[in-house]
């Protein structure tokens, strides 16, 4: 099989090619569990026939919600996928109240869980969605009914026939999945994918993985998002084993345990981790000390393919051999590269992490576009650190008038589900705007410079990039998160959630006692020193752009909280209305 067009085909490609004894692996207990491609591939068809057997139409919606990424999501996925069926993918954190409004919107038949507490959940809205027939758990649920149910169902090889022909009639024009993106205002809008947006999106990626069969894999990012789904589809077509982490907090240990090759990751993530190694570092001494420093101020200068010469590459070696070794050991020892995309990735932490000698890829993409639009590329020459690479082969990218950056080719939606008139505003023809400002330079990579929609003026007209502006300023270690505003007011401003522990560790070195955030939060010495940070990097920004006031949050910005997306971007509307008084002293409004 090499002329792969529906999302299913893929296991089987893999069979014919790579067959792998470690295809996917999930952790129960204390014991990593192996599924084998050919093992995959024939619980995936059980699974199918068990749907069959419930009575699953083509077309038909069946909602899936995991917690955690594990081998039953994707036996479950392929065997919907194989029936003509549609799966619905729901990210576990958001509102029960969006659980009702997705799993009505999308007329979701079953819904499949991971756990106890997902359950809960979802039965606490069971009577809102008439349509729903059945819960399903992954995990061993008492009372509930259980995935393996299913799979028992299937055993029965009596419809082994009509899922042959179920598989033989869907093409790949025809919807697979239906995702509801998270969104920073409003209700969840249902992008449709069919089969040959997501495959064209892994085989035009395919090129730019610079990997071996066989290597291993550490997926966490949640599988609900297109862009961890299908790096998943793609580790499978190259005959990557992947390994599925057991929660955020057991990261660590796992990649100790599973010793990847490769791994996805959002820039925040990425940011923590160099935010944990400089305070491992800062707590050293003398000439330890020195050399971590050494080595840091040496990796901010870092230019892929030996740009920088051979002074520098002899002294990168010995800072390699020295400094960041020790680093690689942190993330298992093994890692080739690190792919990174859903938010802006600050340079300096590519420049360090590739120094390091685990290159991070930057690439570019939306829900609506598979995800892939563009993709930096270790290999052939495509590595530009701070732009997000090379548009993939196969897709068109014009920058309109107003810099809105278009995009065009066989990884766009098919539109949003029952919604032409919102369809209808992201579409000109072919192109869909992407609501992202960027550019193309001579060379052919592309560079995004803000959000359209996150781009405002100030009173005195002056336009105002807040992305810009929040990634320079999260480089310093008191500031955690940052919302730049200012629409409409004389000047831009900031609120500001402080890296609580290392504040409170900056306080306790310097004499201030804090006994909690609150306290922090309104420590004139607190606020001080974090307005050296602020002033340090408005350096960087034209007059009319410089953050002049800002207020502290008690508060640590979550997803649980309300103020990020699952994906971790800010939703500005949100924040400001949980601080609008505070807001509202920056500017002297009235309540």
């Amino acid at each position: 099989m090499t002329n792969i067009t529906r999302l299913f085909e893929i296991p089987q490609y893999q069979l014919e090619n790579f067959e792998q004894e470690a295809a996917f692996c999930t952790k129960y207990g204390d014991e990593w569990v192996k599924t084998s491609t050919r093992e995959f591939i024939r619980l995936a068809d059980q699974f199918s026939r068990g749907l069959i057997e419930l009575g699953i139409q083509p077309g038909e919606k069946i909602a899936l919600i995991s917690t955690n990424n594990r081998t039953e999501w994707h036996i479950s996925d392929i065997g919907v996928l194989q029936t003509g069926a549609v799966n619905v993918p729901i990210y576990p954190t958001i509102s029960a109240e969006d659980y009702a409004y997705i799993l009505n919107h999308s007329d979701a038949k079953y819904c499949f869980v991971s756990d106890e507490e997902l359950l809960e959940k979802v039965n606490s809205i069971k009577d809102l969605t008439p349509n729903l027939k059945e819960i399903y758990t992954f995990d061993q649920v008492e009372g509930a009914k259980n995935y393996k149910e299913v799979l028992e169902l299937g055993k029965n090889e009596a419809n082994q026939k009509e899922l042959e022909t179920r598989k033989d009639n869907v093409k790949t024009e025809d919807l697979a999945t239906l995702i509801y993106t998270s969104g920073t205002t409003g209700r969840p809008k249902g992008v449709m994918l069919s089969h040959k947006n997501i495959v064209s999106n892994v085989l035009t990626s395919k090129e730019r993985v610079p990997l071996d069969t066989g290597d291993k894999a550490l997926s966490f990012l949640p599988i609900c998002h297109i862009f961890e789904r299908m790096v998943t589809y793609l580790y499978q077509y190259c005959g990557i084993n992947i390994y599925f982490a057991e929660s955020i907090e057991a990261i660590s240990d796992n990649l100790k345990e599973v010793r990847p090759e490769v791994m996805t990751l959002v820039p925040r993530l990425l940011e923590k981790v160099y935010d944990k190694i400089y305070a491992k570092g800062a707590d050293l001494t003398g000439i330890k000390k020195r050399l971590f420093f050494w080595a840091i101020e040496l990796g901010k200068k870092f230019e892929p393919y030996n740009a920088n010469g051979a002074w520098y590459g002899f002294q990168l070696g010995i800072a390699r051999k020295l400094i960041f070794s020790k680093w690689q050991e942190g993330l298992g020892g093994n890692i080739k590269i690190l792919v990174s995309g859903s938010a802006a990735l600050q340079p300096r932490l590519a420049r360090v992490f590739g120094a390091a000698g685990m290159p991070v890829m930057e690439g570019y993409g939306l829900t609506e576009t598979s995800p892939v639009i563009a993709v930096n590329d270790q290999n052939n020459r495509g590595w530009k650190i701070g732009t997000v690479g090379r548009v993939v082969p196969g897709v068109e990218v014009k920058i309109a008038e107003d810099g809105e950056i278009l995009c065009k080719g066989p990884n766009v939606m098919m539109g949003y589900y029952k919604d032409e008139e919102r369809t209808a505003e992201v579409m000109t023809g072919d192109y869909f705007h992407t609501g992202d400002i960027g550019e193309i330079d001579s060379e052919g990579f592309l560079r995004i410079t803000d959000r359209k929609k996150e781009m405002f003026k100030t009173s005195g007209g002056k336009y105002v990039a807040p992305q810009i502006i929040e990634n320079e300023m999260k480089q310093s270690r008191f500031i955690e998160q940052i919302m730049v505003v200012g629409e409409g007011e004389k000047m831009p401003a900031a609120l500001v959630q402080p890296s609580f522990d290392f504040v409170m560790e900056w306080a306790r070195r310097h004499n201030i006692e804090l006994k909690n955030n609150e306290e922090l939060v309104n420590h004139p010495e607190v606020k001080a020193r974090i307005k050296e940070e602020i002033d340090h990097y408005n350096e960087r920004f034209g007059k009319w752009e410089k953050v002049k006031l800002f207020e502290l949050t008690p508060d640590l910005w979550s997803i649980d909280a309300g103020h990020l997306t699952p994906t971790m971007k800010l939703k500005r509307k949100i924040i400001k209305q949980k601080y609008i008084k505070l807001y509202n002293d920056i500017y002297g409004h009235e309540e």
